[in-house]
């Protein structure tokens, strides 16, 4: 967990610059796919994932050491082939743990939020999942596990094959020529995110497109058909704790709702958007049904609360990044809290943005607990060990925060929507 949480530090500012630069350079280019709402979303999202697992809060089934030790019938010598493996081994896992998110009901739940952006940018790459408790990739792991490749080579790929993830998803790379055949571009993932029927749950590949290719599900992006992105059936919020669990609301309410038994059960196992027809008819929900003619979710925002939400996101990274470094000194059960605090954060910040008058009322307990902690345990969570003002400093942010969101929660109106028509 330390290990990781101090790789994040570091990954961190450099995919905010990254994705900065592609706001500039849309900008520069008249062609700007980064709404600032949208971005701030997506990487709250990516926030929360990496607190998720920065804090160990998920458990494997069958874990890769157990694999290893039990199915190992030879061990590769540690050399560039050792990792050469660990890294096909994990994208093969990847490519069907993907595929699995987007063929059964229940695993949808887990992947929903990547996919939630109607927008497609670098952003949109960090809005990774909170859902997901229990893996189940490690099963998928042995052939790497027959070859003895060793749990820790495992576990320092793992980051690596993540990270080699994000530069696809932008709009402003074309084609790539024989690349195209080999790996992952982001002609390719545009197809993936795309809500087109002709494009709909294609190229699940991660880093390498032939396990597409080799498996029937290789789609290439067209120019007569734009892709157009979001999810069928759109989340209509900024908050990326709700949009990690509706899905699976969604399908505990049908399955309660369902009259037949065999559906209540059938609902989590189906392929993906199955809905009993008894509860579908009596309890319909809106999907898009022309890609190119449909409601985009959009929300006003002026210029003074778009710089409160830059700044926000900007404390918000400061405030994680803190806690990354020093989880070892935080220790338990604080570092929990902590953990607690962040997703709290993010829930907050959001649901302003959805201009949810609720917000305030978030705003103003979350503000109150934290000033409250500071005072009765003198401190941030050992931070004033190393700047003694840093008390002060966070309460005056509490405080200040509270009252920019006390301000603009007076003028909330309902959330408003703008009309897209490609």
């Amino acid at each position: 967990m330390e290990t990781y949480g101090k790789i994040l530090i570091i990954a961190m500012p450099l995919f905010l610059l990254l994705v900065l630069f592609e706001k500039w350079y849309g900008w520069r280019k008249g062609m700007d796919t980064v709404r600032t709402l949208d971005m701030v979303s997506s990487l709250s999202s990516g926030v929360t994932n990496s607190t998720k697992d920065v804090l160990g809060l998920s458990i494997a089934i069958i874990s890769y050491g157990w694999l290893v030790k039990h199915l190992a019938i030879t061990h590769i010598q540690a050399s560039w082939l050792l990792y050469m493996i660990a890294f096909l081994a994990l994208d093969f896992s990847g490519y069907w743990v993907h595929r699995l998110a987007h063929s059964v009901n229940f695993f949808w739940n887990n992947h929903i939020v990547h996919h939630s952006s109607e927008e497609f940018n670098l952003a949109c790459a960090l809005r990774q999942s909170i859902s997901v408790f229990v893996r189940i990739y490690a099963v998928l792991l042995i052939p790497a596990a027959i070859l003895g490749v060793p749990e820790k080579v495992i576990a320092v790929v793992a980051p690596l094959h993540l990270f080699a993830q994000f530069w696809y998803h932008t709009r402003h790379i074309n084609k790539m020529g024989f690349l195209e055949y080999i790996i992952v571009t982001p002609s390719h993932h545009r197809v993936h995110h795309a809500i087109n029927p002709e494009y709909l749950d294609k190229n699940y590949g991660q880093i390498f497109i032939f396990w597409d290719r080799l498996f029937g599900t290789y789609q290439e992006e067209v120019d007569s058909i734009p892709a157009v992105y979001g999810v069928t059936r759109p989340v209509r919020t900024w908050n990326p704790i709700k949009i990690n669990f509706m899905h699976m609301w969604l399908l505990i309410k049908d399955a309660w709702h369902a009259k037949n038994w065999m559906d209540k059960l059938r609902v989590w196992f189906m392929p993906l958007g199955w809905r009993p027809t008894d509860v579908a008819e009596k309890y319909p929900v809106y999907k898009i049904e022309d890609v190119y003619h449909f409601e985009k979710y959009d929300t006003q925002a002026s210029k003074g609360i778009l710089v409160y939400l830059w700044i926000q996101l900007f404390c918000l990274l400061l405030l994680v990044s803190y806690l990354f470094g020093n989880i070892a000194s935080i220790g338990m059960p604080n570092m929990f809290y902590y953990g607690l605090f962040i997703f709290v954060q993010v829930y907050a910040l959001t649901e302003f943005m959805d201009r949810n008058p609720k917000a305030l009322i978030i705003e103003v307990v979350k503000n109150m607990l934290c000033v409250a902690g500071i005072l009765y345990y003198g401190g941030w969570f050992g931070l004033q060990n190393h700047f003694n003002a840093s008390s002060y400093i966070i309460m005056g942010y509490f405080m200040v925060s509270t009252a920019i969101v006390a301000s603009y929660t007076s003028q909330l109106a309902r959330p408003l929507s703008r009309s897209r028509t490609l």
